[in-house]
């Protein structure tokens, strides 16, 4: 057996207070959110700055490698340590990958906080194998649903973040984690995952973002078979979506939503409305 990685716990303050004047031309102390450079460094080699809330910096790098396929488990990755002095992340791998023109192409997305995919994501989506053989009931996603609009967040406070959650097909939220950028959210979702071992072949991701191709590409990754999003999405989010197999949800909020693809996985059990005669 692997051990762990090696891990710094350096996550920085979410809000920070700065003064605001009102239409009144009163002081008002008001917190905002945090935004940082974090370089990311993989043996050495100088692979991204993120910006990024500083939150979960630690599982924001292993989820980045781990989407950008630039690690292939968490059994290869040896350390993870964050500097904020030199506003950097270092990772360290057991065994060295061949990156060889990884690099030598690049995707810029429609990611705030991030916006690059490497190499040919595209292509490899291919492979992804869905399961069939798990449903969503939409009474457990209203309760999900519910459970988020009520989640304490830093959104609450300061606004100026993403969320993003990954939950039980009952509902049940077994991680929500926020950042400036909504691609950064979902890697450290990723990465929480690698780290604690947790299977996403039945699985719901939820964010508050759009879903882009990247986010479903993404999500497609880590196996999960159901997004769903209180946001809408795009025409090529829509096509990939669609070309995997992932049930696709959006406008997601209170008791509605919109189910785009991947509708045979949804049971209907809630009443619905009778007609008036």
């Amino acid at each position: 057996m692997v051990a762990k990685p090696l891990l710094t716990n350096a996550a920085k303050p979410a809000t920070f207070e700065v003064e605001a004047y009102n239409e009144r031309g009163e002081m008002v102390p008001t917190a905002v959110a945090g935004e940082h450079p974090l370089t990311l460094y993989l043996d050495k080699r100088e692979i991204v700055t993120l910006m990024t809330l500083g939150h979960a910096p630690e599982a924001l790098a292993i989820g980045y490698l781990r989407n950008q396929r630039l690690a292939d488990s968490i059994d290869d990755i040896a350390a993870v340590q964050v500097d904020w002095e030199t506003e950097s992340v270092a990772v360290t791998t057991r065994k060295q990958k061949d990156l060889t023109g990884r690099f030598e192409k690049r995707t810029v997305t429609t990611g705030c906080g991030q916006g690059t995919v490497f190499g040919d994501l595209m292509e490899e989506i291919d492979s992804v194998k869905l399961r069939s053989d798990v449903r969503l009931a939409d009474a457990d996603l209203f309760v999900l649903l519910e459970k988020v609009r009520k989640h304490e967040t830093i959104y609450k406070q300061a606004g100026a973040v993403h969320g993003c959650a990954l939950a039980t097909t009952a509902g049940e939220i077994l991680m929500f984690v926020e950042d400036v950028g909504r691609h950064n959210a979902v890697d450290a979702i990723a990465g929480f995952m690698w780290l604690e071992g947790i299977d996403g072949s039945d699985k719901v991701f939820y964010t508050t973002g759009r879903l882009t191709s990247e986010m479903v590409i993404k999500c497609a990754q880590m196996r999960i078979p159901f997004l769903v999003s209180r946001s809408g999405l795009t025409q090529m989010g829509h096509a990939i979506a669609r070309k995997v197999g992932i049930t696709m949800l959006g406008r997601a909020s209170g008791r509605h939503y919109l189910a785009f693809t991947g509708r045979e996985r949804l049971s209907r059990t809630t009443p619905q409305p009778t007609a008036l005669a």
